[in-house]
């Protein structure tokens, strides 16, 4: 049986549409496809971002600066020297971007100038933390991207 060109060209068609509708149909079915929005409330988030960004700056004209570090026993967390540890009240996000199941949040309790974040609740990998706290009922936000 001889095929002409014209045949060619529809089988190639046909083909082509085929091998692109079983890559659709698979990652339609696929789990490990399953992207989901960054946060359940991303619009409700979307609206208070002014607040954020007002609270990042009031972080950032403390003269001492929040800072983090990685120690053998976890992440260490320092707060300003200059505020009252027993007036700072707020919590610690931690958000894993690759698994949501992973992340978790600590209220700030201090009986020190620092918070320790335990080893054992780190994977390694990659790591966004989000810490708010309020002084004397101003708010203050630090965020930062790390790798454990």
């Amino acid at each position: 049986m001889k095929i002409n060109w014209g045949t060619g060209i529809v089988l190639a068609f046909i083909g082509f549409i085929s091998f692109i509708l079983f890559f659709v149909i698979r990652m339609n079915m696929d789990d490990h496809a399953n992207h989901d929005l960054v946060t359940e409330e991303y619009y409700q988030q979307e609206l208070g971002y002014q607040k954020e960004i007002d609270a990042e700056t009031n972080a950032n004209n403390l003269t001492t600066k929040l800072s983090t570090r990685k120690t053998p026993e976890g992440i260490i967390i320092e707060f300003p020297k200059e505020q009252d540890i027993n007036k700072i009240k707020g919590t610690v996000s931690l958000y894993r971007p690759s698994n949501k199941h992973l992340d978790f949040d600590l209220p700030i309790s201090l009986s020190n100038t620092h918070l320790l974040i335990p080893d054992e609740r780190l994977l390694d990998g990659r790591w966004d933390i989000k810490i708010a706290w309020e002084y004397l009922d101003k708010p203050y936000l630090y965020k930062k991207s790390f790798t454990y």
